[in-house]
């Protein structure tokens, strides 16, 4: 499994942009607001305490910590089969706190009273010098990624939203920009709250539209529009296929937690989710191809399944792989003939053989970094880190601890 953190605060760099939006609403002298506003006449924000940002949230009924103990609790109830009871099981998670809380709260709800003593942290640098020995790869060849990300995208349902907000409330002065960091207030407010009156103030078109603009994003920054991103796939994709290659002699499950821009990468390399056109930059496709709401939420989680089958009338005996996304079976268009609409083993092969080497299109072998990924493999059992060790500091991102 390859699981993004669970439900959060902003990131420092989100609370900025919605902190000063905020600012620009409340600097327009309004004393009374009326229309889609007037719930800010009683609003107070959730970010009262800063030391949150970047973090697990830990409140309300979507609460990140909640759903991160909720999944491994599930997935205790669907796969605990595969646990002796007696062994040692690795998590691994990428060196970033709301990350590796994500993978505690996950094998707690999954190994119950066990798991003080039966889950070995394992807490994975983030770092560009890990190379493919990484659940977050960095492909240092991709010099435009961070400016894709940061790109100002916008769409003309916004500028329907300025002119109402702005006629119900003379004073008030905003753009199409100012709407996208309003909306995602909403957003990040229902990740600890259990209501947010953000979310009445917009229409449905209004919320497609800003929908739309998040999988531009990820299609293009960090999914099938990005050839780069793709190779970065590469590397959890063929590090799966030996693992499953090898059997559960070695592993029998391999939990792993990263990030929503490093799933979306996985899915394009084996062809999953992959619209059969780019993505239109000013107009919304109806059905949209790449809804990333439903691709990588907060809590997204692409399962691969091997399947030790015996024979049926539509497949002979063997060992199948079955995709899962969020819970739904996701059949590879070009090789479904198995079991519950899984791949042969070796059909699955030539899948990932037919993916850009993430070595070789993103320079790794040059720079003399890990050429694959090896944790898997050779990884620590010890349960040291199986808590925080010590508090969580200010805002705290990275972390090996």
């Amino acid at each position: 499994m390859l699981m993004r953190h669970g439900e959060r605060y902003p990131d420092s760099y989100s609370a900025a942009k919605i902190e000063a939006t905020l600012a620009k609403v409340y600097a327009s002298g309004i004393t009374r607001w009326e229309g889609d506003l007037s719930f800010l006449n009683g609003w107070t924000s959730y970010l009262s305490n800063l030391a949150h940002l970047e973090q697990e949230t830990f409140s309300g009924p979507y609460s990140g910590l909640l759903d991160a103990f909720k999944r491994g609790s599930e997935y205790s109830s669907r796969y605990g089969h595969l646990w002796d009871e007696e062994s040692t099981i690795p998590i691994f998670a990428g060196g970033y706190e709301r990350v590796v809380e994500t993978a505690r709260y996950f094998g707690m709800g999954f190994f119950g009273y066990n798991y003080s003593t039966s889950a070995a942290m394992n807490i994975i640098s983030e770092n560009y010098t890990q190379g493919a020995d990484s659940l977050t790869p960095t492909c240092l060849a991709d010099t435009g990624l961070v400016a894709c990300f940061l790109a100002q995208r916008t769409l003309p349902q916004f500028d329907v939203a300025v002119q109402r907000f702005n006629s119900q409330n003379p004073g008030l002065n905003l753009n199409s920009s100012d709407i996208m960091s309003l909306m995602s207030v909403g957003t990040f407010e229902l990740q600890a709250r259990p209501y947010s009156p953000w979310i009445n103030a917009f229409t449905l078109d209004e919320w497609v539209a800003f929908g739309y603009i998040q999988d531009l994003s990820y299609y293009y920054c960090a999914g099938p529009g990005d050839p780069y991103q793709v190779a970065v796939g590469q590397v959890f994709a063929n590090a799966s296929f030996a693992l499953l290659q090898a059997g559960p002699e070695h592993l029998s499950m391999s939990w792993n937690f990263a990030y929503d821009a490093y799933i979306t990468p996985v899915l394009a390399a084996l062809g999953l989710n992959v619209p059969a056109s780019p993505l239109p930059n000013n107009s919304i496709p109806f059905p949209n191809p790449y809804n990333s709401a439903d691709i990588v939420p907060m809590g997204a989680h692409l399962v691969l399944e091997r399947l030790s089958c015996n024979a049926t009338a539509m497949s002979s005996p063997g060992v199948f792989v079955r995709a899962l996304l969020n819970e739904a079976v996701v059949p590879w268009p070009q090789c479904q003939s198995g079991p519950g609409f899984s791949c042969p083993l070796d059909e699955f092969a030539g899948i990932v053989g037919q993916i850009p080497s993430f070595v070789e299109t993103c320079g790794v072998a040059k720079a003399g970094y890990p050429e694959y990924l090896d944790f898997w493999w050779n990884y620590n059992t010890t349960t040291a880190l199986k808590y925080q060790n010590g508090p969580i500091t200010y805002q705290e991102k990275y972390t090996l601890v």
